[in-house]
């Protein structure tokens, strides 16, 4: 099953392989798209992954959350990215663009004094308090989002994602560790669910609806089991229902947020059974939504990678470190030169020079 086609909307993907996106240190200071991206993105798809997600690029600048993050708020970015969306078509794969705001997690500087986030909820990791977003803003980021959607069919993308995980904004608005608010946006699930469902209604109002939508979603904030009041499941299988039903066409199910620890990025991840660490929360997902579930963490083996199709916990698998050690890895299990990625899990791979494999192997 690994290597046949699947549709995400009007999208056809060649196989069930994702690039799951991941920060690469390869843009401009001001989120410009380099060459450096455009070799990364289409050494991927010379090597067979079916659909490859960027790394998440910022809808307005007071969202961005690292250096040399790339960046989707102005219309000069659409020229340098349909470059590198040709790189990648000319192999076959499909590409998207995840879009996002860093909410919570949105790096300070002299420009962007403040975070905004749903609620004044204070990072417990940093100490540092976000200030509440005024419902102008809240429509001021929708219509960010929008645009960015808008680009990114402008430069010839395959479609968005939306980044609904991992401390940042959106994933600030579903929590409710992190949305307190008392109007539109906050309170029940269905309220702290609106602004993802106000995004993509924008999306279709300014580009149509056959411009494929997807989700990264966090399943859990993370925390221990047992802390009152954060995401966690059954709430987000109610979640991804409500997005299924309102344009969504595919879930990567991922979870934590960086003031819970190391969920998002766990180590020493040795044997199968640790792989795909959020097997059970993208199952409970697949059994609810009528949409493709793809599944990330630590997936490493082939053997985990077809039980995962096979026994219905994702319909896609999604690698990230795997790939950033070997680029070429699903071309291997392809030919059959591999079984299992030779990636440790290590992290030594966030590099602020640009991501890349320093694990020392001996060699």
């Amino acid at each position: 099953m690994l290597f046949e086609p699947i549709e995400l909307g009007n999208m056809d993907v060649p196989n069930r392989f994702v690039r799951s996106a991941t920060h690469e240190w390869m843009a401009e200071p001001d989120g410009t798209p380099t060459e450096r991206l455009g070799e990364l993105y289409e050494e991927l798809a010379r090597n067979d992954v079916g659909l490859i997600i960027t790394g998440y690029a910022y809808v307005n600048p007071k969202g961005k959350s690292d250096r040399l993050q790339q960046g989707i708020y102005d219309d000069r970015f659409i020229e340098p990215y349909k470059k590198i969306v040709s790189r990648v078509h000319e192999h076959g794969s499909k590409i998207v663009v995840q879009i996002m705001h860093g909410g919570r997690q949105t790096m300070l500087s002299a420009k962007t004094p403040i975070m905004l986030a749903p609620s004044a909820v204070t990072n417990k990791r940093n100490g540092v308090t976000p200030e509440e977003m005024t419902e102008e803003e809240v429509l001021e980021t929708i219509e960010d989002f929008a645009n960015a959607a808008r680009r990114a069919k402008e430069a010839g993308f395959d479609g968005v994602q939306l980044h609904c995980a991992h401390g940042f904004l959106l994933s600030n608005f579903i929590s409710p560790y992190t949305n307190r608010r008392k109007d539109r946006w906050g309170g029940s699930t269905e309220k702290r669910t609106q602004v993802i469902l106000d995004i993509i209604t924008r999306i279709h109002e300014m580009i149509g609806d056959d411009f494929p939508i997807l989700v990264k979603l966090n399943a859990t904030d993370g925390f221990p089991k047992g802390k009152k009041n954060v995401l966690d499941a059954p709430e987000c299988v109610e979640i991804a229902k409500i997005l299924a039903a309102n344009g969504v066409c595919a879930i990567e199910v991922s979870g934590g947020i960086v003031e819970a620890g190391q969920e998002m990025f766990r180590t020493k991840v040795d044997r199968p059974e640790d792989e795909a660490y959020y097997r059970n929360y993208s199952k409970m997902i697949k059994e609810a939504v009528d949409v493709p579930v793809i599944v990330v963490g630590g997936i490493r083996s082939k053997a985990v990678m077809e039980q995962m199709l096979a026994e219905e916990y994702a319909d896609m698998v999604s690698l990230c470190r795997s790939l950033i050690c070997e680029p070429d890895l699903v071309a291997k299990i392809r030919n059959g030169e591999t079984e299992i990625a030779k990636c440790v899990s290590c992290n030594l791979c966030s590099d602020e020079s640009g991501i890349k494999c320093n694990y020392d192997f001996g060699n």
